[in-house]
């Protein structure tokens, strides 16, 4: 069991804003407060993946390859993290082998040091090609356990499932809390028993939706959980993590006292709070505390999803109704973990069921692309009647979704042409087909935000440089679990 200091990742560049401000924080607002940042001595900063790849593209007309590589830049001490939706990778559907292995090479030479892999349903299937290559070229393997509760989802399972990533080559162990349903104490069981099967470090990470994440913090820190993941408070709470400020208070003195620098901390804050206005017209979902997401198990992002379907349809009253039926539905369907995709999928299906009047009228294509085992294998098995319903005669799948694509790069490569000026672009177009062209097509007619937001870099960059105080000389190259962020700064492992 850990009993020194509680190390702590930072989620404000990546999951908070995701999960407050509709993954809309643009890179110019983030690089005057970098050096700051990357000064706190902070565990890992997680700055990329999840919904940052498309929405960059798509909303902020920003390269998110530029946006890894400036950010590493500012960023010299710390580690950088991204989450990586396994054989998902950034996107919402399976990619072939080909395209995961140039990805992870990619974001591994852009910047990316730690490698939050995960798959919705646990399907270790779906993991293990993003962590041989992750492995292969250097990256931290940080293997994730999507945490849900259900008849299936047992202590004993998530233990085993720990267990089974950890031989397959994690260098250390994720749990991924992604709708803050973890209790303090089912926390401090499921800590303590993995660190008693466990020869890695252990991860928790976790939302505030239901308002527990500190206390569940705390109760894993006494079971001697490794790391933890908060953001800045003008940052936190809601449906984004706990706020770092109040845990390292509560734990200043002792044993575990995370020894981070509350002024420092201060100054960020004050820094957020006055970007995050600037964003205001974004905020959504769960302001303060919904405790139904305990009942429902339904993320802040899901909620706001539901909201504006039911919105558009005009039929907002249908939303207890509709919150109602996503348990049901998910127990049809094998007891998936509601995370991206597999939220949505159930959310659709329950929405539908609600407004068309009768269950399963209508299926669409993702629904019975997930009966049919092309997302992984669910957790429990599917429904009989749904099964029969939604797929008649036709058997699912019983390989590995992958093994059934034919590689894309090259094909990719060769739809998108001249507009590709890199492997990155490639990639991105191999990924988002119609939001990467459409982004490149703006790029190549001097449209994009790229130039400014280089300059802005180059000259806080330039500015770095001429701080004598920055000027420390780097340390030999260890472990970033046995190292992180501040200079001098050794974590116990």
């Amino acid at each position: 069991m850990n009993s020194g200091p509680l190390q702590v990742t930072d989620t404000t560049l990546r999951d908070a804003h995701q999960s407050l401000l509709a993954t809309r924080l643009r890179l110019k607002d983030m690089l005057p407060v970098l050096e700051q940042i990357d000064a706190v001595g902070y565990h890992s900063v997680e700055m990329w993946g999840g919904a940052t790849f498309d929405a960059a593209m798509r909303f902020l007309g920003e390269d998110p390859w530029e946006r890894a590589r400036t950010i590493k830049a500012h960023l010299p001490y710390t580690p950088c993290q991204m989450l990586l939706r396994g054989q998902n990778l950034v996107g919402y559907r399976h990619y072939p082998d080909d395209i995961v292995e140039r990805f992870i090479v990619r974001a591994k030479a852009n910047g990316i040091d730690v490698f939050r892999i995960f798959d919705a349903l646990n399907d270790v299937r779906n993991m293990a090609w993003a962590m041989t290559v992750a492995k292969r070229v250097g990256g931290h393997v940080q293997a994730s356990i999507c945490y849900t509760t259900s008849p299936v989802h047992t202590l004993d399972k998530f233990v085993a499932l720990a267990v089974e990533l950890e031989k397959m080559g994690a260098d250390s162990i994720c749990i991924k809390d992604m709708a803050g349903l973890i209790t303090p104490y089912a926390a401090f069981e499921l800590i303590r028993h993995l660190k008693a099967r466990l020869h890695v470090p252990v991860q928790l990470h976790t939302h505030y939706t239901s308002g527990m994440g500190t206390s569940v913090y705390l109760k894993a820190a006494e079971a001697g959980v490794d790391v933890v993941d908060t953001a800045i408070s003008s940052l936190a709470l809601g449906t984004s993590q706990p706020p770092t400020e109040v845990l390292v208070s509560m734990l200043r003195g002792s044993p575990r006292d995370t020894g981070l620098d509350l002024e420092l901390l201060a100054q960020i804050a004050r820094y957020f709070a006055d970007a995050r206005a600037k964003y205001h017209k974004f905020e959504g979902g769960v302001a303060g505390i919904d405790v139904r997401v305990l009942q429902y198990q339904i993320p802040g992002g899901m909620i706001s999803n539901l909201v504006s379907q039911l919105r558009e349809q005009n039929a907002l009253n249908r939303y207890e109704e509709v919150l109602a039926e996503v348990p049901r539905v998910r127990a049809e369907l094998g007891y998936p973990p509601l995370v991206t995709p597999t939220s949505q999928i159930v959310g659709t299906q329950a929405t539908l069921n609600v407004l068309l009047g009768e269950r399963y009228k209508v299926v669409p294509e993702e629904v019975k692309a997930y009966v049919k085992g092309f997302y992984g294998r669910p957790p429990a098995p599917i429904d009989e009647e749904v099964k029969k319903r939604i797929l008649g005669d036709e058997q699912p799948i019983a390989c590995r979704p992958a093994d059934l694509l034919e590689p894309g790069y090259e094909k990719a490569a060769q739809e998108i042409g001249d507009l590709a000026q890199s492997e990155e672009d490639v990639l991105s177009y191999a990924l988002f087909p119609h939001i990467a062209r459409t982004f490149l097509e703006r790029r190549a007619r001097g449209e994009g935000e790229e130039e400014k937001v280089a300059a802005i870099a180059a000259a806080i960059l330039a500015q770095r440089e001429k701080k004598a105080a920055i000027a420390v000389p780097p340390s030999p190259p260890v472990s970033l679990w046995k190292m992180a962020g501040r200079i001098g700064r050794r974590w116990r492992f």
